[in-house]
């Protein structure tokens, strides 16, 4: 469960449309076919990262316009005999399951049985502190209880069974590391403490709650539990290295060790069906959803990047929720922007390595940069204004009158002397673009031979520049 479970590295999200539900909502999700380049783009990122990390396979799902766009496998899910990697095919998502138990907890806060705002006490006894730590603050990993399992390898102990309570009663019986509420740190703990509390207040098994509430609406056919038994012989197999050697068979952990902290195991395609939920708003009402997705602060009122059971961040102006996760011989990544109706869910095959957040990101990126790119018209005025200044010469008729202001005899000057001495460029590439205060803003990245600078563009809705600057 270790690095991958219990942090992501990288960078968030939120968007509010009219929930299908039943059959309507899951015919709606009928898979559509990416565009060629698209698909393209997500084969070429996919086996440069394996070929790159050495990692065995990657299972990957990608959400575009809310829904389904894409959900392919490369490279080995068996190296021995050699199996080719199959979408149908499952992996463990480690810590991903967080904002499964997380949402569980919601609903059960719906349905008036219980509150975030409950001590954990109320309901599980013998806690360190347990009338002072609230449900919230083990969900968003602010309750100070010390992680059962920060490693990146299963240890001697782990082998054997375990059951929740154990868990607790060895590392939540322990002082703080903190002060409830004072600080972040990610927890496993957490999330064994909070599966315990809702099969208590549910009156169920944790597993079958998800299932009932979850996994069924939503048509998560794929879902296995991996805390009860491995993965069978159809799915992929997980691996593990010693430094840089030979990849080999992954060790189980024990039943118990991972219950609601991370026992799911699904396709991509499946948990890509959870992202679209989110986006829908399909499981929780709206004010759950909030609540999932709000970063929570700390007592002193520093921001944690971290709502309940998934990182919440702000990415160059697109809302991202992301987590990452890892069990023994599995990593895995998911993001979701909402706001844009996009996602994509990344699964390999091997432990302590982060092909599958590469994979993820570069995706991500790739389909940011759909959404609003400079198209060649624009790119061609951005390089004939910046010609012109490499040449102390402005076109004012295209500038509003602020950027008249700024562009003053000493500014064009200095653009002059200083970019005219970087000599010729090689490459004028569009790098983004958002709306921002009424404008569009656009980036732009320009090369030299010894260095290279961005160009920030922000432009009126009547076409005319309000920013030209050189970074």
């Amino acid at each position: 469960m270790a690095v991958f479970m219990r942090l992501v590295r990288r960078p968030l999200c939120l968007l509010s449309i009219v929930a299908l539900s039943g059959a309507d909502w899951l015919s709606a999700q009928a898979p559509a076919p990416a565009s060629t380049d698209l698909a393209a783009s997500i084969d070429r990122i996919a086996r440069s990262v394996l070929a790159t990390t050495g990692v065995p396979s990657a299972s990957v799902a990608v959400v575009r316009d809310r829904r389904i766009v894409f959900a392919q496998a490369y490279g080995d899910a068996r190296l021995d005999p050699r199996v080719p990697a199959m979408p149908r095919m499952r992996y463990g998502i480690g810590s991903i399951s967080k904002q499964f138990t997380a949402a569980a907890m919601l609903l059960l806060q719906e349905q008036g049985k219980i509150s975030l705002g409950d001590p954990v006490g109320k309901y599980v006894s013998g806690l360190a502190r347990g009338n002072e730590v609230t449900i919230r603050q083990i969900l968003s990993h602010t309750s100070g209880y010390q992680d059962y399992w920060p490693q990146d390898y299963v240890m001697p102990g782990m082998l054997k069974p375990t059951a929740p309570q154990q868990i607790l009663e060895t590392w939540a019986t322990r002082s703080l590391d903190f002060e409830p509420g004072s600080e972040w740190q990610y927890s496993n703990t957490n999330y064994v403490l909070a599966g315990l509390i809702i099969e208590k207040v549910a009156g169920e098994p944790l597993w079958r709650f998800l299932s009932e509430r979850i996994f069924t609406p939503l048509a998560m056919t794929s879902v296995a539990n991996i805390d009860e038994r491995a993965l069978p012989a159809g799915d992929a197999t997980g691996y593990f290295r010693y430094a840089l050697g030979p990849l080999r068979p992954a060790p189980k952990e024990g039943p118990g060790w991972l219950f609601a902290a991370g026992e799911i195991a699904a396709t991509a395609e499946d948990l890509a069906k959870w992202d679209l939920s989110i986006m829908t708003e399909t499981i929780l009402t709206p004010a759950s959803y909030r609540e999932l997705e709000s970063e929570i602060r700390l007592t002193s009122g520093v921001a944690t990047n971290y709502g309940l059971g998934v990182y919440a961040r702000l990415v160059s102006g697109h809302r991202r929720l992301e987590h990452s996760g890892e069990v023994s011989g599995f990593t895995a990544e998911n993001l979701v922007l909402p706001d844009d109706g996009m996602a994509v869910a990344v699964l390999t095959n091997q432990d302590a390595a982060d092909a599958a957040g590469d994979i993820g990101r570069q995706i991500t990126t790739r389909l940011i940069d759909e959404l609003a790119p400079a198209d060649q018209a624009q790119t061609d005025a951005a390089r004939r204004m910046f010609d012109g200044l490499r040449q102390g010469k402005i076109d004012r008729a295209l500038l509003t009158d602020n950027c008249n202001a700024y562009f003053s005899v000493q500014a064009v000057a200095d653009y002059a002397a200083s970019l005219s001495a970087l000599g010729e460029y090689t490459t004028f590439t569009p790098t983004g673009s958002l709306l921002r205060g009424g404008m569009v803003y656009r980036s732009f990245s320009v090369r030299f031979p010894a260095r290279s600078v961005t160009l920030s563009v922000f432009e009126m809705p009547d076409g005319k520049i309000e920013q030209f600057l050189v970074i």
